[in-house]
């Protein structure tokens, strides 16, 4: 295996040796100076000699690092499909799909086709009888696809394994291996994953061939735009914590992390119960649900989206403002994962984790292994909440537009119904009316979580997330039984600050007053690679 050596930093697109036809593209999407591993991988793969292994954090420009060279190096004229993209989910395979769509936007017709379980096989197999230059597949349905003879490998040039290490957490090894046994030896396989675990190294041994391996550094690639939050909490508490922290941010716009589909679904419920405007997206779902689920929320009909690891793969929205994990990922990668999903584009964003009493030496951990820091923060009252939403519900009246719907004869009949009012009663009488509206739980605090929670220990929580048989079936994650991050933008966290280590600090009070099919045994191959045209 061959790794980087350090060189001088190519800052533009242009310099990594991209055509004028994507250079035009990235010009319009407003792309202007690569990532690290943009700048690392494309000018080694525009070479097309050799295997590549990239290791690299979601959100750190994955796609377009294997897309671009992959679009320059497709000849059209070759009426075979030339690239295979395997994706663990079906949001990551369509986001894929669409970008390289979107890429190749000035190129002569290259035909990018995604497939995924979900959606109908027989539309698939149609769009499959014309030619498709480039393949973008979940595993399962690629198989199918292969054992009806829709798909034919036999000229494929380049593999690319995107998200690695999570297609083989989803325990995709042996479709990983079938799908590897109808595909030529002398292709170009391009790995890129967030970590490199002891089974990515077996899958390297056995399928690569020396390949030039790019490794960009986990600590350097936690965005410095996202503060750190946690708040100790029971579990039996924990939903209502959420619909406090929702309560102060009216207007945030959030993904909340469960560990299985059961409490992706459970917690949903629950808030649509109380009417918050939230739903669920987990490996249970089928297609059309999924995508009408990511359609409200990207239209912003949706304020909170509660998900699964695995089901958040692939999100791409840009104006996330806090995430929340309801429970703390084992996978440090994952805690990356998620808070990710915010602060993007550079924008601000906040995470809070919710921890039981006893998991703070995992907020310890996760602060001294990704090298950031982690600041308690108290779960709003509900005296704080009515402080904040009174005062946004008044600057909102104030602000108002004039309009005509009230009518002159409305106005007057109500005028005369509220004559017998002073101002005093009539401002009290409306102001009650809105508190009645304002949904609040309970009046508890809920910070005062301390020794046996009665469900918030190490113990219960694992429990809990265990429940529903979810570890084994692919949409859900089985290594990740850890918990939920938090983001919590714009609001102003007031307190004393007191530090229990030097990454993990003490409390701050949560307040914003701006609310606002011929197979064969593949292995390791030492024959030479074939140039990928």
């Amino acid at each position: 295996m061959r790794s980087a050596q350090k060189s001088f930093q190519l800052s533009t697109f242009k310099e990594l040796g991209l055509s004028e036809e994507i250079l035009k593209v990235l010009s319009e999407l407003g792309f202007e100076k690569p990532t690290e591993i943009q700048q690392k991988a494309i000018p080694q793969l525009l070479d097309g000699f050799s295997d590549f292994i990239g290791i690299a954090q979601t959100g750190t420009g994955k796609t377009a690092a294997f897309g671009l060279p992959l679009l320059e190096q497709i000849d059209t004229t070759n009426h075979s499909t030339q690239a295979l993209v395997l994706a663990p989910t079906r949001e990551l395979g369509q986001q894929i799909a669409e970008q390289l769509h979107t890429f190749s936007k000035y190129q002569d017709k290259v035909n990018v086709l995604a497939v995924y379980g979900g959606a109908a096989i027989s539309n698939q197999i149609q769009a499959l009888r014309k030619t498709q230059h480039v393949i973008i597949a979940t595993p399962g349905r690629l198989i199918d696809l292969i054992k009806r003879r829709a798909v034919k490998l036999d000229n494929l040039e380049v593999l690319v394994l995107d998200e690695a290490d999570e297609m083989l957490n989803m325990g995709f090894k042996d479709e990983l291996d079938e799908i590897l046994s109808y595909t030529p030896e002398e292709k170009l396989t391009w790995l890129f994953s967030a970590t490199m675990p002891s089974f990515i190294k077996k899958i390297v041994d056995k399928y690569m061939d020396n390949p030039f391996e790019i490794r960009i550094n986990v600590k350097e690639q936690v965005n410095t735009n996202i503060k750190h939050f946690y708040t100790a909490v029971r579990q039996s508490d924990k939903t209502e914590a959420l619909t406090r922290f929702l309560d102060v941010h009216s207007d945030m716009r959030g993904i909340v992390f469960c560990r299985t589909r059961r409490d992706t679904q459970e917690l949903a419920e629950e808030l649509l119960k109380k009417n918050y405007r939230a739903d669920a997206i987990h490996g249970d779902l089928s297609q059309a649900h999924r995508d009408r689920v990511m359609r409200r929320f990207k239209e912003h009909d949706l304020q909170v989206l509660i998900a699964t690891d695995v089901a958040a793969r692939g999100i791409d929205v840009s104006d996330i403002t806090h995430v929340f994990h309801f429970t703390l990922p084992d996978d440090n990668s994952y805690y990356t994962h998620r808070s990710g999903r915010t602060a993007r584009a550079g924008k601000k964003g906040t995470s809070i984790a919710f921890i039981s009493p006893k998991e703070t030496y995992k907020i310890n951990r996760l602060a001294k292994q990704l090298d950031i820091i982690f600041e308690k923060v108290l779960i709003p009252s509900t005296a704080e909440i009515v402080d904040i939403r009174i005062e946004n519900w008044c600057e909102q009246i104030i602000n108002k537009k004039d309009s005509d719907k009230v009518s002159p004869e409305l106005f007057e009949k109500v005028q005369t119904l509220f004559a017998d009012l002073s101002k005093e009663d009539l401002i009290k009488a409306i102001v009650e009316s809105k508190l009645n509206s304002l949904n609040l739980g309970s009046s508890r605090n809920l910070n005062d979580a301390k020794g046996s929670d009665g469900g918030g220990g190490r113990r219960r929580d694992r429990d809990r997330g265990g429940r529903g048989g979810d570890r084994r079936d692919r949409g859900g994650n089985r290594r990740n039984r850890g918990g939920d991050r938090d983001r919590g933008g714009r609001g102003n966290y007031r307190g004393s600050s007191s530090s229990s280590s030097d990454k993990v600090k003490d409390k701050r009070s949560w307040k914003s007053k701006n609310d606002n099919p011929n197979r064969k045994n593949r292995s390791k191959t030492t024959s030479k690679k074939r140039r990928f045209h």
